[in-house]
């Protein structure tokens, strides 16, 4: 999609469908007795405005029109809430959630992304890859000619890996402005707080010395979200869009806890999480 076709989005549609959103994909979870609230949760929003605030150039009914922007989620485990976008979407339906996690899914919803899900472009989850393939496919679709972009949305945790900063040199390297990374900085990792394990601050300095286009906002505002989605492509540089966001966000007990990283709600949580999220 042009700058000049994008329109201003309805952000309190948005947001509402950002919260049907969490409370799809945690039914989904509590159903498949697994998978990771907390990181869907804290990227529910960003996914929400990509997607269906005019900004990802995509069409369920034509998945493989090679003119399309590509969306990729390097922090894959969190596919409670990808898999809840395709289906509101249209790339899958939602009857077909049921079938998540579990062995023989014809959807192939599994706890990782698989490309032969419609609407998935790689397999992942491999932390610390995303931004490699990321810019690869940046670099195929402008040799192609196409004026495509491709978004790749990051976990904090993942800007411990050294692959990530090898991709943001190549980036760089080849100027290719058409690459568009979304840090999804809860500040959360499985097991600890982020920077208990390794500190990123100051996150800005980082990614500008590696010659980025750099933009901070607050990854819960829909406001926020949107029009930094929407802005013009920087000239020759790659951007990153560092989105602070609460790993768990929407249901209180489930705000800024490592314990869910990677839980399942129980019944009773999951009837405690369903009224909040209203």
């Amino acid at each position: 999609m042009n700058e000049s076709q994008l329109t201003i989005p309805n952000t309190t549609e948005l947001e509402k469908i950002a919260l049907d959103l969490r409370r799809l994909a945690l039914k989904i979870i509590f159903q498949a007795g697994s998978g990771h609230p907390g990181g869907s949760f804290s990227a529910a929003d960003l996914m929400a405005a990509l997607f269906f605030g005019g900004i990802l150039n995509h069409d369920s009914k034509n998945p493989n029109d090679p003119k399309r922007d590509r969306f990729l989620l390097s922090k894959g485990h969190v596919t409670g809430i990808y898999y809840s976008v395709l289906a509101k979407a249209g790339y899958i339906s939602e009857s077909d959630l049921d079938s998540y996690r579990k062995i023989n899914s014809e959807r192939f919803l599994s706890g990782h992304p698989h490309p032969k899900t419609p609407g998935i472009e790689i397999a992942s989850g491999s932390l610390g890859q995303g931004l490699s393939v990321a810019h690869g496919i940046a670099l195929g679709t402008r040799l192609d000619g196409y004026d495509s972009k491709v978004y790749v949305i990051l976990g904090d945790g993942e800007l411990h890996e050294g692959q990530i900063w090898e991709a943001a040199m190549s980036a760089d390297k080849f100027k290719s402005n058409n690459l568009i990374a979304i840090v999804d900085n809860n500040k959360v990792a499985q097991d600890n707080i982020t920077k208990d394990l390794k500190d990123l601050e100051p996150l800005e300095d980082k990614w500008k010395s590696f010659n980025w286009d750099v933009h901070r906002i607050d990854g819960h505002n829909m406001k926020a979200i949107t029009e930094v989605l929407q802005l013009p492509l920087h000239p020759e540089k790659p951007r990153v869009i560092i989105a602070d966001t609460v790993k768990g966000k929407g249901v209180s007990f489930m705000e800024g806890k490592t314990s869910w990283h990677g839980v399942a709600p129980s019944p009773e949580d999951y009837e405690k999480a369903l009224k909040e999220l209203v």
